[in-house]
């Protein structure tokens, strides 16, 4: 197996400034601890710069001009997501190396994909930036794969803490990208009930898998077997994407989830498992959250050792309550569509 790991030091110069969860010591924990890893068959590269055409397949001009018009400028676009000097630069870089993912992959290049990437992207609307993200990387990667590489069955799995909304908003009509998301709910950004399931002919192809507070490993991968490997087993993707944030664990201090780093090592493996059995191996994580130092420094290591295939470890520890009542809910809607 080889993994590309993409990282890029520049991306340690968005600084939102004092206090901010979403600081450049995050970069710079993961960055240290993957340099002192031995993981066999890993390769780091700096990624490109994204085009404008690949950034505009999911954001309107007048968007990317405002950002662009921020360039080398302290903004606020949010109460929650500001600007530094360095910061367009960066969303940038971390939408580039999204798509030098997919291209790395669909070329043969490599067997999968970690982009280590910040500003964070799963909240940003086509339209606003929302919840620490600029540029929506993910779905960028989406549309390029489709647009560049012909697909037509495109998986994005997301297991940050927060409901990607922003990702979830813009493929909400359609059946050609697939929506999977595990979140803590009620939380914000208030979107990711369960009855969220698509529109039009995207009906049933957006998933929500709406957690409380406490969820577990075993909560989580119990979703991945019972709800996303039979979706997928339909679905047949020929790529697989992972919004990657590990404000799940059970260290972090904006979510309330109990994942471990041994949890996100076994969500790895399932959805490499999901990539390797329908979609040639084609697969690519990128960073979305993950806001305690060590808990997201260890959670991206244990994942990087799993794409470049180490076992995962075995997983002990109960379900809950809860997570078996949300396991149920999330089924029901989905139950004519799929074989759940």
């Amino acid at each position: 197996m080889t993994t590309l790991l993409l990282m890029d030091d520049a991306m340690i110069e968005h600084a939102p400034g004092p206090g901010h969860p979403e600081r450049p010591d995050r970069l710079r924990a993961i960055s240290k601890l993957i340099h002192e890893t031995t993981i066999d068959a890993t390769h780091i590269e700096s990624p490109p710069t994204v085009t404008r055409e690949a950034v505009e397949r999911v954001h309107p001009a007048a968007y990317v001009d405002r950002i662009d018009g921020a360039e080398g400028q302290r903004v606020s676009l949010d109460p929650d997501t500001h600007l530094s000097e360095g910061s367009v630069r960066a969303a940038r870089l971390a939408a580039g190396a999204a798509v030098r993912s997919v291209d790395a992959i669909m070329a043969g290049e490599v067997d999968n994909a970690f982009a280590l990437v910040r500003p964070p992207g799963h909240h940003a609307l086509p339209d606003r930036a929302m919840g620490f993200c600029v540029y929506n990387n993910v779905a960028i990667a989406a549309e390029h794969a489709r647009a560049v590489h012909g697909l037509s069955r495109v998986l994005i799995v997301d297991w940050d803490v927060h409901h990607g909304n922003g990702t979830q908003d813009i493929f909400y009509g359609r059946d050609d990208v697939l929506f999977f998301s595990t979140h803590q709910f009620p939380f914000y950004p208030g979107s990711g009930a369960a009855r969220e399931v698509g529109n039009a002919s995207g009906n049933g192809f957006t998933v929500n898998v709406p957690f409380s507070a406490g969820a577990t490993d075993a909560d989580l991968r119990r979703s991945f077997t019972e709800v996303l490997e039979p979706i997928a087993e339909s679905f047949e993707p020929e790529l697989v994407l992972v919004s990657a944030g590990f404000d799940s664990h059970r260290r972090d201090p904006l979510g309330e989830m109990e994942l471990s780093d041994e949890g996100f090592a076994d969500l790895c493996d399932s959805v490499k498992s999901i990539a390797t059995k329908h979609a040639n191996g084609r697969l690519a994580l990128l960073l979305e959250g993950g806001y305690d130092l060590e808990g997201l420094a260890t959670s991206v290591v244990a994942c990087t050792r799993v794409l470049a295939g180490e076992t995962a470890p075995d997983l002990s520890g109960p379900f809950t309550t809860r997570g078996e009542a949300a396991l149920r809910e999330a089924i029901a809607p989905h139950r004519d569509r799929w074989k759940l």
